[in-house]
């Protein structure tokens, strides 16, 4: 990442929670449900759309990726995963569903409800190829490696 990165944040509410690590080790900065107005926002396993009430100014060459809480999903809360990009200037929305026998969860404003991970992009470039280098692993699917 390159050094002394800022991110800027905008709230676009008042009450919008800005990004923070619950921790010092923390990889993830937490976001937080943005309901003004209403006093909670019931999840069920259709996908719904959390607002956050903030939007955010990536410098070029960081990556920002919206992940799941463990907490959320070991009780079958899930986020799905999205990657925002440094051109992009909008409301970050966060897409919540639950799984599993979970009927529904209720979301309050001002939960944390997802994390941001920051990091470094590489620049590459694709290369169409005829042939790839020999693997040990080769062609083989998913478990393959006997995980």
């Amino acid at each position: 990442m390159p050094k002394n990165a800022v991110v800027k944040v905008k709230r676009l509410r008042a009450s919008a929670a800005l990004p923070d690590r619950a921790s010092p080790g923390a990889s993830g900065f937490d976001l937080y449900a943005c309901l003004e107005g209403s006093p909670a926002l019931e999840v069920g396993p259709d996908p719904v759309i959390v607002p956050t009430g903030i939007a955010i100014e990536l410098p070029r060459g960081i990556d920002a990726q919206v992940r799941p809480r463990s907490g959320l999903s070991s009780q079958g809360v899930e986020v799905s995963m999205g990657t925002i990009d440094s051109d992009y200037r909008g409301e970050i929305f966060i897409t919540m569903h639950v799984f599993g026998s979970r009927r529904s969860h209720i979301v309050h404003h001002g939960d944390r409800i997802a994390q941001l991970v920051l990091s470094a992009l590489t620049d590459v470039s694709i290369q169409e190829a005829e042939t790839l280098t020999e693997t040990k692993r080769g062609a083989g699917r998913h478990g393959s490696t006997g995980a």
